[in-house]
């Protein structure tokens, strides 16, 4: 069944609704399977529409109910018509609608009603039997003629384009009810899979890049060596060294943590190796160093790619010998410490610039793990947000609330560039903003996250030019944004359109919507 309360979220299907409303002055009504008109909306809706019929009958409850039988009647001959679409003798006698089925494989859901346009000048018989329909219905069939006669006849060509345009409504449709199934079954299927790790220690996650991370993870617990973690801002590096440690023979030894980017070269070096009193003005008394209060355990070096050149040189000594010099000391100390390093720097580069030493990249790179950011693991985050929304309403002595399916549909959609901390901050701020309502709807979402990917939509209907250069801007923007929706998956997205994949391969070309080429306009644009 189409959860028909969305139609007026999907975006393209609302500027199709434009088009044809400023290019063919027709109004688009949607019939369930049943014949139900589902937006048939009040009179005053109608007022503005860019249809003058629709004003005249749809004011009064006769016209109304009139409008609903016919379109029921024109739904099911779209069920025993058996084809995409159809031109059929509108609700009047004398006027034309547009109807398309929407429907996948077996299952029909509905139709959509494109009303109305002329196939050729009017009549005076055509007016005569126009004002009389009206008038049988009990309205007023004054203004009946004159606003016939506004509807103005389109050509054949016109015709085809209204048609085209009318059946991409219906395929738009039909495609986002089934990406919705596929997303609720798919997280129907993480929930109730068996086997799989929920998470490790306070890490969570079913996708397959976490269950990677798990089974490095276990891999690597009883080992000594040096790991290094790679991964964007916000994806849990830390999170990843406190497992490493807590798993490891060194967890009842102390876990120290040290961010490299927040302290510069001579504080740092205080920070790491300590110092002697005297050594330096302020320094009143002698200072163990983090290598030293973390002997027998774990020092997590976060940003270790923001460490000046020198300091890179003193920790590449004591990972090789064990040995350190506090500040102002001339004693050699010695720590057994493990070593777990992070960044969000590319360190392969920063090596080919002379910035990061090589010799200590391969030192603290003897065990790598690039954790993966939110965006490749979509499939985390209805657990994610679960955990969150509970966690962050226990604290707050809340009841428990759920996210709203529009609100879901929204945070899986938008790419998290600040990943899980990203996620977690904007659980908690709708837990706040929400109130007492228990399900949080879409509109206390930050507006970055409400309003991604509007940008790169159609902000505007073309009104003026060709019909054909407005329809290939819609064309284009549906299959720039369809690639981007599939993963530049083709043969999905040729099928969702409903053309071959030959012939989509053939549109990206005339298009320029290459995968490589939107990559490199990216860049550029950056």
């Amino acid at each position: 069944m189409l959860n028909w309360d969305e139609l007026k979220h999907i975006h393209v299907v609302r500027k199709l609704q434009a088009i044809l409303g400023q290019w063919f002055s027709a109004e688009i009504f949607f019939f369930d399977e049943r014949g139900e008109p589902k937006n048939l909306e009040g009179p005053e809706k109608y007022l503005e529409s860019k249809n003058s019929l629709l004003p005249l009958f749809l004011s009064k409850s006769r016209g109304r109910d009139f409008f609903t039988r016919a379109g029921a009647e024109l739904t099911e001959k779209m069920i025993s018509a058996g084809r995409p679409s159809m031109i059929a003798q509108g609700p009047f006698g004398v006027e034309r609608v547009v109807c398309a089925r929407m429907s996948h494989e077996q299952d029909f859901y509905g139709t959509v009603i494109a009303f109305c346009f002329a196939e050729r000048e009017w009549t005076p018989e055509d007016i005569l039997k126009f004002k009389a329909v009206f008038e049988s219905l009990g309205l007023d069939g004054s203004k009946a003629g004159e606003a016939l006669s506004q509807i103005r006849p389109h050509s054949e060509a016109d015709r085809k384009y209204m048609v085209e345009l009318v059946e991409l409504v219906a395929q738009e449709i039909v495609t986002f009810h089934l990406e919705i199934s596929r997303r609720e079954e798919r997280i129907h299927e993480l929930s109730s899979e068996l086997g799989t790790r929920y998470s490790y220690d306070s890490m969570i996650g079913k996708s397959k890049p976490m269950q990677d991370v798990y089974h490095m993870l276990d891999k690597i617990k009883s080992s000594e060596s040096t790991v290094l973690v790679q991964g964007e801002n916000g994806t849990g590096k830390e999170l990843i060294a406190r497992a490493i440690h807590f798993n490891s023979p060194r967890k009842d030894a102390q876990f120290v943590t040290v961010n490299c980017s927040a302290f510069n070269e001579n504080l740092l070096d205080s920070e790491l190796f300590g110092h002697v009193k005297g050594s330096f003005t302020g320094a009143i008394k002698d200072k163990k160093g983090l290598f030293e209060t973390a002997d027998r355990g774990t020092l997590f070096l976060d940003e270790i790619g923001d460490m000046s050149l020198t300091m890179q040189v003193k920790l590449l000594r004591v990972l090789q010998e064990g040995t350190f010099t506090p500040v102002g000391s001339t004693e050699l100390r010695r720590a057994d410490v493990r070593v777990v390093a992070a960044t969000n720097r590319n360190l392969v580069e920063m090596v080919e610039q002379g910035a990061f030493r090589e010799d200590l990249y391969y030192r603290i790179n003897v065990i790598n793990l690039v954790v993966p950011p939110l965006r490749e693991r979509k499939e985390d985050i209805p657990i994610l947000v679960d955990h969150f929304l509970a966690r962050a309403c226990k604290e707050k002595a809340v009841k428990i609330k759920a996210l709203a399916k529009r609100t879901m549909e929204k945070i899986y959609d938008y790419n998290w560039p600040g990943n899980i901390r990203e996620l977690e901050n904007e659980m908690e701020r709708v837990i706040v903003l929400s109130g007492d309502e228990e399900r949080i709807p879409a509109e206390v979402l930050s507006q970055r996250i409400r309003d991604f990917g509007e940008s790169s939509k159609v902000q505007g209907v073309r009104v003026s030019g060709k019909l054909k250069d407005a329809l290939e801007e819609l064309e284009k923007t549906m299959i720039r944004e369809g690639l981007r929706r599939t993963g530049w998956n083709k043969s999905r997205l040729a099928k969702e359109l409903g053309i071959s994949r030959a012939g989509l391969i053939m549109k990206v070309e005339k298009y320029g919507l290459d995968k490589r080429k939107l990559a490199r306009v990216g860049s550029d644009a950056a």
